[in-house]
């Protein structure tokens, strides 16, 4: 099929294209990488009367690391991750993250913000932000907004933008050497989209857990915090809690039937993918 009619504004800065959602409200959508966008225009499935392809936009391809922060800008392609972007935990966790994400030819146009606007329940980036207490930066009529990660995913395919507004950046906390991430997931075939997932990130002291948080993907409509599992590997070595985290996740989260698996199979690959998530961060 062919996308319905549309009209195309292609902004050079950020006011533009803010001054172009604001005249055409519900009716205007933001091109990015446009891998999500462009094939659900193609099945009428989104049917937006004005495209603002953000492209031109100089700036919004920045991708950087200073202050303890690494900043994301809302053009930095999924291939930018397949090499670490920085040192230390999360330039590993988000380069081992990326292989998982579709096919090559997506990963060189799709972008990470992309997916986070996008919100689909089975995006990798959507579960590794959530546990890496990421935040998401807008832009809009009053000026920047922050939105935690913990407040940004209300749904399927729902966030916090609010109208008008557009996602310019997201910032992960470099975390430092002591702490270990890592991530699991499970699909039929490689680039599918996940039946679930899990990202861990824990902070180590004696071989001990001091910190930890945990996000499921791929279960729900949303991607979901375990923190009733978290607090059980705390003080404790993380391989020998790693079962015992994985039941509570298991029984805890919102798991949901679909066309692709009945919710007890995957609260079965949520206790497994934990495991092996935290296998992994220890390994790394």
């Amino acid at each position: 099929m062919k996308p319905a009619a549309f009209d195309y504004h292609a902004p050079t800065t950020i006011a533009e294209a803010l001054t172009l959602l604001a005249a055409h409200g519900d009716e205007a959508r933001i091109l990015a990488g446009g891998q999500s966008l462009v094939p659900t225009m193609a099945f009428r499935l989104a049917r937006p009367s004005v495209l603002v392809d953000i492209n031109r936009i100089g700036g919004l391809a920045e991708l950087r690391a200073a202050g303890g922060v690494l900043r994301i800008g809302a053009l930095t392609r999924h291939a930018a991750f397949e090499r670490p972007v920085a040192p230390g935990p999360v330039g590993a966790l988000l380069a081992r993250v990326v292989r998982h994400i579709a096919h090559a030819p997506i990963r060189q146009r799709g972008t990470f913000c992309g997916s986070l606007a996008h919100a689909d329940p089975a995006s990798e980036w959507c579960a590794t932000v959530l546990a890496l207490d990421g935040t998401l930066v807008l832009a809009g009529p009053g000026g920047e907004r922050r939105v935690a990660a913990a407040s940004w995913f209300q749904g399927v395919f729902t966030t916090a933008i609010a109208p008008g507004e557009m996602l310019v950046a997201v910032e992960l906390p470099l975390l430092d050497a002591g702490w270990r991430c890592g991530f699991a997931e499970f699909a039929r075939r490689a680039g599918d989209f996940a039946l679930a997932m899990a990202v861990v990130a824990l902070r180590m002291e004696g071989g001990r857990v001091a910190e930890a948080r945990i996000a499921l993907g791929g279960i729900g409509g949303q991607p979901q915090l375990a923190p009733e599992a978290a607090a059980l590997l705390l003080g404790s070595d993380p391989l020998a809690a790693a079962g015992a985290a994985g039941d509570s996740a298991a029984a805890a989260c919102d798991a949901q039937d679909d066309i692709h698996a009945p919710a007890d199979y995957r609260r079965d690959l949520v206790r497994v993918m934990l495991r092996r998530a935290i296998e992994d961060a220890i390994a790394a």
